[in-house]
Formats: C-alpha cells, structure tokens, sequence
C-alpha cells in the first residue's frame, strides 16, 4: 500500500446524462471570483469590492444580499460550519486577512457593520441591540497565499509562502468552550442555522477565531491548502503533501521539542543548478522519508496543549509535456479534502468516517482514501486539459476550457467497507474500490473558467472574450519574443550584429509591447449580451442517473449477458446508489439531532422528513433490484468472480424461485448453468434456512444437480428446503445414480428415506439393513442432515428431527443414539441441540438418558463430562423419587416402561465413570428387594458415586430429597459422606442403622492411612455396643472379625493398651496370644 507506484486505471465511457437543467445567474457585473456554500453563490466583481450573494437553491437564484469589502478580494472561501466567508483583500498594496460573519443580517437593508480584531469582541451594539454582520480582522505576520475552511470543524486554514497558520473558532458565548479542547472542535462549531432572519438577541451567532498553531515548511512554496477533521494538505507547483495534525490534552513542557521533522543543516543555496526532481509517492508511515521538513512553532497557548504532527501522503510529479499542454503549465491545482459520513453517522457532531484527498495535473487527477490506510483509489487520464476539477461523494466534475464533463468516484465503495463489517463476505458485496472509473456525457460551453459545487447544483463561470491573467502573460511573452526575433534578423540582413553593438543590444532588450500597450479597455457591459457568463447546472439526482444507467445497461444485456462493460455498468450504478443512501441517512440522522435540540417540529418540515423517507425507500428499493442485477450477472461469470452471485443474490431479497426462473438457460444452451449460480445454489440449500421450496422448484434443483453436479445431489436432497421434493421421482433418479455411480451408505439411507415418504416399509427395512450399524453411524456423520434439521453444529440454533429420526426412534433406537453420539463427537450438534430432538420425539425420559449415558462413555470433553454427571445424577433420583420402591407394585402403570438401552452392569464394564458398587452396598441394599426401574436407578447412581468422576459437591443438594429412612436412601447418603472422608460418622451410623455390613465397609475402606481407625474407632464402638447388648450375635460377629485384623495389624504392647479395664480381658486373651506369636515369627 505504500509502495511508490503509477496507476492508471482505464476509463469507461458510457453516454448517460448526469445534468439535468440549467439556469444563469443575472449578475449586473462581470465576475471575478466565485465561491458556494450555505445555500448561497457568492460572487465577486471583477477587479471590484462588492460581494454579492444568490440563493442557488430557489429557482431563478434570487439575490440575498449584498455587502462591500474592506479592499479588492483576490481569494474567497465559505465555511460550512458557522457559516461565514474568509477572504484574502488587497488595500494600498497590502494583504489582509478578513473574516465576515452573519453576513445573512445584511439581507434586512440594514447597513450596519462591525469591525473588529481578532479575539477582541465588541460589546456594544453587537451584544446589546443587536443583529450587524461583523469583519474580524486577522493579522498575519506574512502575507496570506491561501485559505481552507473545515467542513467538520469550522476551524481556518491560512497557508503562506512557507507557513501554516490554523486557526480554531470559537463561540464566546457559549460555556461550554472553557471546559473543551482545542481540536477537534466538533461541539464548538455546529453550523449556522440558513436563512436566519430573527433579529432578537439570543439568536445572535457571535463567532472568534484563535490562532492554535503554526507549521513551518521551508522548503515547499505554498499554492493551496486543505483542512479537514485534523488533516492538513498542503500542494506546491508539483508536490502535494498531507499531513496529520493532532492536539494533546497533556501540556507542553518547555524542554519539549515541537519539531516532528527540523532539518538542522539546509541545502546551501543552488540557484544555478537546474534540479529537476524525480517522481515520488510515499503513503502511511513511509511519508516521513520525503525530503520536506516540518516544524510547530510554539503560539503560547501550549499550556492548554500541544499539537504533533505525524505524514500521511507525498506524492511528487515532474514537468511533462502532453498535448495542449507545456511543460510550463504543468502545474497541480484542485486540491481538496473530502469528508464522507455513513449512515449511522451525523454530519455535524461526529469526525467523518471517511477523509478522502484529491488533487489534479491538467492531464490526471488523483484520488487517495486517508483514513484506515492510505490508499490511491483512482487515477484519472483526462482526454484535454483539465482547468478545474471539485469532488462530491458521487462524481468528480472538471472542466476543460470548453466542457463541463463528470467522472464517476469510489468513495462509496470506502465508506461502505468502513460501515459494515459484513461486506465482501457471503452475507454482503460491494464492487471493489480498484474498479475502473467512467466519465459520462459531456456538456459544452464556451470559454468556462471556474467550477463550485453546491449540493447538486454546479457553478460554472465563464468568460469567452477574456483572456485570464496567466494567459495573457503567456500571448504577451510570446508576441515579445516573436517581435524580438523578427527585428534581429532584419539587422543581421543587413551586416550588423545586434551583438557586437551595446547599443542595440540594449534597445531589442526592452519590452515592445508594454502593460498599458497590450491591456485592452473593459467593454461596456450591454443588455444585448457580454461576454461572460454565471451558470447554475443542476445534476440529476443519484435515482434518475441510476435508472439511466440500467436503461443503457439492456443494449449489453441483450447482445451479450456476459460482457465485463455490462458488469462494470452495474457496478456503476450501485456505487452511486451507495452514496446516495449514505447522504441521506447522514442527513437525516443530522435533521433529528437538530429537531431533538429544538424539540419543535413544523409542518414543512413534516412535509420534508415524507418525501425524504419516501426517496430513501425508493433507494432502497433500487438497490434491491441492482443486487439482483449483479447477481446475475455474476450468475454466469467465470471461476474467479462467480462467487459474487452469492452476496448480491442475498442482498437483492429474491427468493430461490426467483433466482431460479432468473437463471433457467436458455433454449439455445438448455443445459447450461453459470458457476456463481449453481455457487448461490449450493450455500443456499447447505445453509440452515427456513424457506421450504415448493415440490416445482425442488424437482427443479434435483434437476439442475443431476445434470451439472450430482456428486452432491445426496446433500441437496437432504437440504430442509427440499422437504416438499416429489420422493418417486428422486427416488428413480438416486437408483440411475447407483447404478452409474455405485453403492455408497449415504446414497442407501437417502433411498431408505424416500421409501420412508412412500409409506413403503418393507423396502425402508431392506435398505436400511443392507449395511451394518457402523458404517450406517458414518452415513450420518457425512451428512448430519439425513438425522437433523438445522444447527449445522452452531449453539443456540433451533434443530428438528426428520422423518427418518422418528421412524429410527420406533424401530431402531440403538441406532438412533448411536448416530446422535456420533454427530456430537464429529462437532456436528451440541448437547442441547441433541437433548431437543429427543424432545421433540417425546423420548425424554427412555433415549434421552440413554443419549447421556452413551455420550458420558465417549466424550473425552471434561466440561461435557461434567455437565452429563450432573444431569444422570438428577434422572437417576427423579426416578428413585417417581418410582415405587415395592418389589411388585400393585398400582396400575400409566404406560409400559421401556427397558434402557445399557443396563447397570454394562455401564459398570463398559465406563470408567461408573465405578464398581462397593461389597457393603450388596449387604446394606440387597437385590431385588425394588421392582426393576428402581433398582437399575439406584445401581446407576450408586455406581456413579463409587466412581472417580463424579464431584460429590455438586450432587449434594439433589441428595438432600432423598431421605436416609430407607436403607437404600441411607446407603446414598452414606456413600457421599464416606467419599468426603467422613469415616467416624459413617461407622457409627452404619452401626446404628445396619451392623450386618460394618466389616464389609471397614474392609473396603479402613486400609493403608485409614487402617488405625479398626482399633481407634471401630473397635471402642463394636466394645460398648456389645457390653449393652451382650446377646446381639451380630456385634459379637463384627467384634471377632475386628480383633483378628487388629491383632494382626498391631504390636503385643498396643495390643494390650486397647484391652478395656472392665473385667472383659479374658475374651481378648486368645487374640493377645496370636498377636504375640505372629510377632515373635515376625
């Protein structure tokens, strides 16, 4: 992007009609500049100091006003926000710098003017009574070359030989100015309401101006300037250089340098040396190579802050020479800076989303996008020499010494890019910024001299019998020379050398035809007619041209569908459509910020907001029907572009019908489909949509499949939008298929649903059994559609089964869940995706869980792990909640329960997630002491918790609905506090409710660290219990086997610290003796 280089793009040229009407301007005097802006032309008289302003936005431009000037104007410019004029004024061969503000009041016959100087307001009448206009003296230490006014800002811009001076505006008399910076001034200068005309005081715009900054370029003598939302350009004769210029809130300390680019040691003086410099474009970053140093003169203000500078475009040319031309001329003139707004955008609070520089030779001109990189988008290659050229956001007029003529621009196509995220992508499209430019029908005039553009309205003046200041300079110089060379050579006819004598040497030297020899009086100006002219040429608008241009577009449509000038005619139309609706929706978001701070709304106004609402859908509207344009167009282009079918198909609003009966071929090739169609086709029916296509349109597409691609015929019957497909007419187009193409399992289930659809179940059965489960299973995962509808495997998207799921859920449900894991593990649905399907087929209490059960085996996702514990853990005590415990229930069953697809003990042998129920549970819960669904649930449950992976945490509030009264309540409860370590407890509450299973538990659990708690807490328990219950042979039982592991486990000496003092050691005597022996062995 920011490599030097030289684009020229070639230039289309289509006889469409950009103007509409025109109008002139009765102006009683010639002339001399003209400027527009605020709904105002601005003239100036030749040579004069009366500037006179004319309505342009009324027919017959009607006069404003009128006001006079301080001295002759030689430069005018008009500031949108805040509406003023800035002048450059000759007086007594001096120049001032001259500001004119409310100049609207003037249009009331009131002839009162205040002057002033710069920041120093008067406080007299202007405050008090009332409405004057009021010239603000600026005072510049050099003299002024040229001015630019912000359109965002309203910030001045005054370039000198070697200087640039910016000046911010101000309004004293709003508050909120103390508390804002100094750039931007966005707040500070909302524009001027037009046409203002109330004279009380409160309405009274008192505007100042305060010089923020100065720039210093030495070595670039200034003929133009620009400044527009912190950019400054600046042009010389044939270098143009654009720079940034932002201020900090953080003041300025006095060690700081406010040098961006100084130039220490400056060339010496090379005046006779003839340089001529080479060509040179630097973009972004690389700018700041250019040999051209820049440095901020500190004003005094830095206190508030200071400004750094940072480049951004230089671009240099060389003299050329071209046809109509010299090498003289070749100069640069127009520069501009263009602010572009998108839609969500107001165009007079916020910073444009778009900057965009322009600048022109007499031969091109050149176009550069600044914000989000810089970039050339267009070059221009003029046919004649070009005098003047103005920038819109929808073409580029300039005019040539006898024609008015119009390029097309690419703004819109950057400001587009930089509203929506989604262009260029399938969902949206936009012809590229790069595409070639066109320039459309020319309009003739005589003698034309300047170019303004207002709105749509575009100024031209012109003088037919007047030579401009520089030409006649040039025919002066030339006459000279011509008169100097004929007298030589009657002297050198003679014998005498002019040179060998001072003397007529000297004479041929002056000047023949002098100033006032050569300067032809002023004519009278007559009623009959003069020789000027001030035109009013109103485009037309974006709707009308685009309607031209479809119009011109069905000469290429029709001789040739495919031709690249009917594509780039397209792309033509829809770029101006683009800037048209930009304009619109920045002006409307303007009119309601404005009607917000009124908080008043008129009639005319209501009137206004119809017809433009109407004009936008109208836009709208067009921009539908150019989508559809283009989209056939792109329908049939080759493998590179045929993708742009996609996006502007979309955009365009069509249905699949539509497009269909757009793209049926035609009867000389009736078997022939562009690639961007059968591109648009494909994302159509491979995207989850909910359009559903009629059986015509379906049959159709499987048509169009079987003849250009029917290696995806199998994924387009699956599409949700086939579902109104005829099946026996597929069906016989599948079987052609396997014949030609072979068996394969997708093709085999697709068939199995077509016989589904004809209600013919036998030959469903026969397919479906012709391969094993597995490969059935991979059938699915290469075409997830086949089982589901929707999804596509994004989250949070609606699925729905499809008649194959819930004929599979009837009959082959094992299958069914087999084919779901699958999808999941193949990223192909999620969790809740699947757990809605199964909802759908009402099979949320019986495959759903076998869905969980089946995906917590195969899943190696911790977080799907987790979730899907969760979940079986709280099924499982549903059921133990729901269920009847009793071994054989006499209550009547609502509906026959079907039996899970894997029992207790295959999950147990099969998941590492379900652990192996521990021997204590056998004791404590028996089986078959619960009818079947009971028991199976609380095996599984049992099991998770006896495994590694369940988090007891989280399953502890579901347990507390279960109550410990029945034992299989209390062996859940027990189980979870034994997996928290909770032994003491779990002993004696084992003890209390079921001593049967004691040493079952302690076997399983009292090992290794835990082993002390057989003679620490154990053993004291089983001692008390007994000594209370002698006779309890089940205690007597559990205190024997505790004595063996304990005499086994201990030393003789611990052996018998643990023997109770009650009168009871003969019973522990025998056990003493074998701990002594097998110590002694030991």
């Amino acid at each position: 992007m920011s490599s030097p280089r030289s684009r020229a793009n070639m230039v289309h040229v289509y006889n469409c009609h950009p103007y509409a009407s025109q109008q002139i301007v009765q102006v009683e005097q010639e002339p001399g500049l003209v400027c527009c802006g605020g709904g105002a032309l601005f003239v100036v008289a030749s040579g004069g100091c009366k500037v006179e302003a004319y309505s342009v936005e009324q027919e017959g431009c009607p006069l404003i006003c009128r006001f006079s000037t301080m001295g002759t104007v030689r430069s005018i410019q008009h500031s949108k926000t805040g509406d003023y004029l800035v002048t450059i004024e000759e007086k007594n061969s001096a120049t001032y710098l001259r500001a004119y503000t409310n100049w609207r009041y003037q249009a009331e016959g009131k002839a009162r003017v205040g002057v002033r100087l710069l920041g120093h307001l008067l406080r007299g009448a202007s405050v008090r009574g009332g409405v004057q206009m009021e010239i603000i003296e600026i005072p510049l230490s050099e003299h002024p070359v040229a001015v630019a006014c912000c359109s965002v800002t309203g910030d001045l811009l005054v370039g000198c030989e070697k200087t640039l001076v910016l000046f911010t505006l101000r309004r004293p008399n709003q508050q909120s100015l103390q508390s804002q910076s100094p750039w931007p001034n966005t707040q500070q200068s909302s524009s001027q309401s037009q046409g203002q005309t109330s004279s009380s005081n409160q309405n009274v715009s008192i505007l100042d101006f305060e010089r923020s900054v100065i720039v210093h370029l030495p070595k670039m003598s200034l003929k133009q300037v620009a400044l527009c939302g912190g950019y400054v350009a600046v042009q010389a004769e044939l270098e143009v250089l654009v720079l940034k210029l932002e201020a900090s809130s953080e003041p300025q300390t006095p060690d700081d340098s406010s040098d961006t680019n100084t130039c220490d040691d400056p060339l010496e003086d090379q005046s006779d040396l003839l340089l001529i410099p080479r060509q040179q474009e630097l973009l972004g970053d690389r700018a700041k190579d250019c040999d051209i140093p820049v440095s901020i003169e500190k004003t005094g203000l830095e206190d508030k802050g200071q400004y750094t500078l940072s480049y951004v475009l230089f671009r240099r040319f060389t003299p050329e020479f071209f046809q109509g031309c010299s090498v003289e001329e070749t100069q640069l003139h127009s520069l501009q800076l263009y602010p572009l707004y998108t839609s969500s955008q107001s165009a007079s609070t916020e910073e444009p989303a778009c900057v965009f520089c322009f600048f022109s030779l007499p031969n091109a001109g050149y176009l550069y996008s600044l914000k989000g990189g810089v970039e050339l988008l267009s070059a221009y290659q003029y046919p004649e020499k070009v005098l003047e050229a103005v920038l819109t956001d929808h073409l580029l007029h300039v005019i040539t010494k006898n024609a008015l003529q119009c390029f097309t621009v690419r703004c819109a196509a950057v400001a587009a890019r930089m509203e929506d995220p989604y262009i260029d992508t399938t969902m949206k499209a936009c012809p590229p910024c790069s595409l070639e430019v066109c320039a459309l029908r020319m309009q003739l005039f005589i003698g034309l001299r300047s170019v303004c553009v207002y709105g749509r309205h575009v100024i031209l003046l012109s003088a037919a019998d007047m030579e401009t200041p520089d030409e006649s300079e040039r025919s002066t110089q030339r006459r000279e020379l011509k008169k100097h060379t004929t007298l030589t050579g009657i002297f050198l006819a003679v014998g005498i050398d002019p040179a060998t004598t001072p003397a007529l040497e000297s004479f041929l030297s002056r000047p023949f035809l002098s100033r006032k020899w050569t300067i032809s009086s002023p004519k009278e100006t007559s009623a009959a007619g003069h020789g000027w002219n001030l035109y009013v040429v109103d485009t037309v608008s974006p709707l009308v041209l685009y309607r031209e241009m479809v119009e011109y577009s069905r000469h290429y449509s029709e001789t040739n569908p495919q031709a690249q000038s009917l594509r780039h005619l397209l792309s033509e139309a829809h770029l101006l459509l683009c800037a048209s609706s930009l304009q619109q929706s920045s002006e409307g978001n303007h009119t309601v910020s404005l009607q917000k701070d009124a908080d008043k709304q008129t009639e005319g106004q209501t009137e206004g907001q119809t017809e433009g609402q109407t004009e936008r859908q109208e836009v709208q509207e067009a921009l539908r029907q150019n989508c559809a344009q283009l989209g056939d167009c792109y329908s049939r282009a080759s493998q590179k572009d045929c993708h742009q079918a996609l996006p502007y198909y979309r955009m365009s609003g069509l249905s699949v019908t539509e497009v269909l009966v757009r793209n049926r071929p035609l009867p000389s090739s009736p078997h022939s489909y562009g690639l961007g169609f059968l591109f648009y086709l494909k994302h159509f029916l491979f995207e989850e949509t909910e359009q559903s296509l009629s059986q015509e349109s379906a049959d159709e597409v499987i048509d169009i499949f079987s003849q250009s691609d029917p290696s995806e015929i199998i994924s387009v019957c699956a599409s949700p939008s086939m579902t109104n497909i005829s099946p026996a007419r597929t069906l016989r187009i599948f079987q052609h298929l396997e014949a030609t193409a072979g068996v394969s399992v997708p093709l085999t289930i697709t068939m199995a649903t077509m016989m589904l659809r004809l209600d013919d179940l036998p030959q469903y059965t026969q397919l479906m059994d012709r391969h094993p489960e597995m490969l059935l299973v991979y059938g699915f995962i290469d075409e997830p559609r086949l089982l589901l509808h929707g999804g596509g495997g994004r989250p949070h998207t609606r699925v729905r089964p499809t008649s194959l799921t819930r004929q599979l859920s009837k009959s082959q449900p094992g299958l069914l869940v087999a084919g779901m894991v699958a999808l999941h593990e193949n990223n192909k649905a999620q969790l809740e995706q699947a757990d809605h399907i199964f909802k759908e087929l009402g099979c949320e209490n019986c495959l759903l869980v076998d869905f969980w059960e089946a995906t917590l085996m195969a899943s190696s996702q911790e977080v799907v792990i987790q979730e899907l514990l969760f979940r079986l853990a709280s099924v499982y005590i549903e059921r133990l909640t729901h269920t009847n415990s009793g071994a054989h229930s006499s209550l009547p069953r609502t509906r026959p329960q079907r039996r899970p697809l894997k029992s207790a003990d295959d999950l147990i042998n099969s998941s590492s997630h379900y652990g192996s129920l521990y021997p204590w549970l056998t004791v404590l819960c028996p089986a078959h002491t619960t009818n079947f669904q009971h028991q199976e649930a609380l095996h599984k449950l049992q099991s998770l918790l006896c495994g590694p992976s369940m988090s007891i945490g989280s399953v502890l509030p579901l347990l507390e609905r279960l109550s410990e009264e029945t034992l299989w309540g209390f062996s859940l409860h027990l189980l979870c506090a034994t997996r928290r370590g909770q032994f003491d407890s779990s002993i004696e509450k084992l003890l209390d409710r079921c001593p049967q299973a004691i040493i079952a538990f302690a076997n399983h659990h009292l090992q290794d660290r835990h082993m002390a708690l057989w003679w620490q807490k154990l053993l004291p328990e089983l001692c008390d219990r007994t000594r209370a219950a002698a006779d309890n042979s089940i205690l007597l039982a559990a205190l024997k086997e505790t004595l063996v592991v304990v005499a086994t486990e201990t030393s003789p000496a611990q052996f018998l610290e643990l023997i109770p003092d009650d009168g009871t050691a003969s019973y522990f005597l025998p056990h003493l003796l074998t701990c002594s022996q097998r110590h002694l062995l030991a």
